[in-house]
């Protein structure tokens, strides 16, 4: 099963993979994770990448496909692998079809993650970390049981300062203009699956695996 999770921040993409990866025993691929990793290995494309990143610029799509290609020739994607985070432009869509067609591990499905943008609004300015526990919260979807939980142990809701509510807008907006394109062009090679993704995680979960099957 080689499959991309599609959708907004907020839509819960990183739950759902790693619940997949648990059950499926099939590794989630995060770009993030990718660079980290192969940077700190050393190697071909990671030393390349680590120079472009020391220097602050964003690492171009070239370097981040030659990484992909690494990381997929790993033995714990013989079962397949889950993409979580690219691509994330029509151009890197593109790249990447043409590089797993070469490796013989084309795309089975593509997930988009459908969740109304008010709702991922709240999801992502709602967030909040109790200082006491570590535990993720959130102020309108948390019960106030849960909230008061942590505030009447002496600890408090802590509010991350890149989930305000113009940064969040901000990186919707991204995703509109450069992601939402993605949809129409997997639809066309009837690789595009949709999932309600709201609801409890088990929820979308149970959507998730009827969707592959």
């Amino acid at each position: 099963m080689r499959i991309a999770l599609l959708g907004a921040p907020g839509s819960g993409k990183g739950t759902q993979a790693k619940k997949l990866m648990a059950d499926r025993d099939i590794p989630q691929v995060s770009t993030g994770d990718m660079l980290r990793e192969a940077v700190a290995q050393g190697t071909r494309f990671g030393l390349r990448a680590k120079s472009v990143m020391d220097s602050g610029n964003l690492v171009p799509n070239e370097v981040v496909l030659g990484i992909i290609s690494e990381r997929l020739v790993k033995k714990d994607t013989k079962n397949g692998f889950i993409l979580d985070g690219f691509p994330r432009t029509k151009q890197q869509s593109l790249d990447l079809e043409n590089l797993l067609e070469k490796m013989g591990t084309p795309l089975d499905r593509v997930v988009l993650m459908d969740v109304d943008f008010d709702i991922l609004m709240k999801r992502l300015t709602g967030r909040r970390t109790c200082s006491l526990t570590g535990k993720l919260l959130n102020v309108y979807f948390s019960s106030q049981e849960e909230l008061d939980e942590c505030t009447n142990a002496g600890g408090e809701l802590i509010y991350r300062e890149d989930d305000n509510e113009d940064t969040i807008r901000n990186r919707l907006n991204v995703y509109r203009e450069n992601t939402e394109p993605l949809i129409d062009l997997y639809r066309d090679r009837q690789k595009l699956v949709t999932i309600d993704a709201i609801g409890s995680i088990d929820e979308v979960y149970e959507r998730l695996i009827g969707a592959l099957i």
